[in-house]
């Protein structure tokens, strides 16, 4: 068993391995480049603060560091290897309890004909569609999609064997699709468990900056959660549409999941039988640097279990209004201010027997970042 003296110096380790590929990566984005070998690292340097508005206001800090490694190797003329890594480290309590995670890690082959083909640890096939509207400076991909990593294929997910599309041409130009298998994975916690799944998504890209997206995961559910009741499989699908000009940015996302959505301010509330997810948002890029942002957020349960005071049926599991503005001092330097307005009903039974997704507090989220 590992001391806490141990468990410190293993994270000390972490983040002076952190350090050094930080300051590598402010002098010059590429730290190798040799016969085809190729190694770059980027990443950044968040201050952000939380600030929640409710019976008792409380203030949490949010700030981390993160950086990417990404590496490629030439095989042939058309063949090429690649590696991804994206690590986090927290400071948002004192020193010894401080988090530290790997993001995503995947490796695989790439072919200008072919496509690509990676393992490990990444996005899930699902978030191609909620990535339409998580755009806003912090309050976004928050209910079905993004909120909770390792919750089957819509967000951050293990032993995923992803296939991407190569870039069509001719009457398919704009086409690209992708396909995943997800291994089961099993830790002891029915919330981050699951079973083998299967996804694939499918987009278009118009043109004159129009987009639209759709995907589709079918998962296996472990024998540990099957003991709900709910069944055997956890479905969910999303669509998308996005306008992006540069300047102006309009997204908009419908989705619905089956025994996928996890339910409580902490998530620890079992799953929702079923969900309705309508997400929406609006950007406009000053050339000043200013980016307001406005999004709205609307994630319905269907047939909830009971719970408390709460005796069944349908309720709102989350509904928001997000309002912010980013100001961008440079491509490499930003500050922001964004608004969660909870449109929750404080006194609903739901959510006073259960609790609404991300709380029922109005959040105000402070940021300062730099990338490098």
């Amino acid at each position: 068993m590992k001391t806490r003296k141990d468990q410190f110096s293993f994270k000390l380790c972490c983040l002076t391995i952190l350090s050094i590929l930080t300051t590598s990566a402010t002098n010059a984005a590429i730290v190798y480049d040799k016969d085809g070998n190729t190694v770059d690292v980027s990443g950044k340097l968040i201050a952000k603060g939380k600030y929640a508005f409710s019976g008792d206001n409380s203030h949490k800090d949010a700030g981390f560091a993160g950086v990417n490694v990404n590496g490629q190797t030439k095989i042939d003329d058309d063949l090429t290897g690649y590696g991804f890594w994206e690590y986090r480290a927290y400071q948002n309590t004192a020193a010894y309890g401080q988090a530290t995670e790997t993001r995503q890690a995947f490796a695989g082959v790439k072919s200008k004909s072919v496509g690509s083909i990676d393992y490990g640890r990444s996005n899930g096939i699902l978030y191609d569609a909620e990535s339409f509207t998580d755009v806003a400076p912090s309050h976004s991909a928050m209910t079905w999609g993004g909120n909770y990593n390792d919750n089957f294929m819509t967000s951050r997910a293990n032993s995923v064997l992803t296939y991407r599309s190569p870039k069509s041409a001719g009457p398919a130009k704009g086409l690209n699709y992708g396909v995943q298998y997800q291994s089961k994975n099993e830790y002891g916690d029915v919330k981050t468990s699951n079973g083998t799944g299967i996804g694939i998504s499918l987009g278009y890209d118009i043109g004159n900056g129009i987009s639209l997206i759709g995907a589709y995961s079918d998962s296996n559910r472990t024998h540990d959660q099957k003991a709900d009741g709910l069944g055997d499989k956890a479905q969910a699908w999303a669509s998308g549409i996005k306008y992006d000009n540069t300047k102006i940015y309009l997204a908009t996302v419908y989705a619905q999941t089956q025994n996928t959505t996890r339910t409580g301010s902490s998530g620890s509330a079992g799953f929702a039988k079923q969900t309705e997810n309508f997400e929406a948002i609006a950007q406009y890029k000053f050339d000043s640097g200013f980016r307001p942002s406005l999004g709205y957020v609307q994630t319905r349960g269907k047939d909830l279990a009971a719970s408390g005071t709460f005796t069944g049926g349908d309720a709102d599991l989350a509904k928001f209004a997000e309002v912010g503005v980013a100001y961008f001092f440079n491509p490499k330097f930003k500050v922001y201010a964004d608004y969660y307005f909870n449109l929750l009903d404080k006194d609903s039974t739901y959510v006073r027997s259960v609790g609404g997704m991300n709380g029922s507090a109005d959040v105000l989220a402070l940021n300062a970042s730099y990338y490098f």
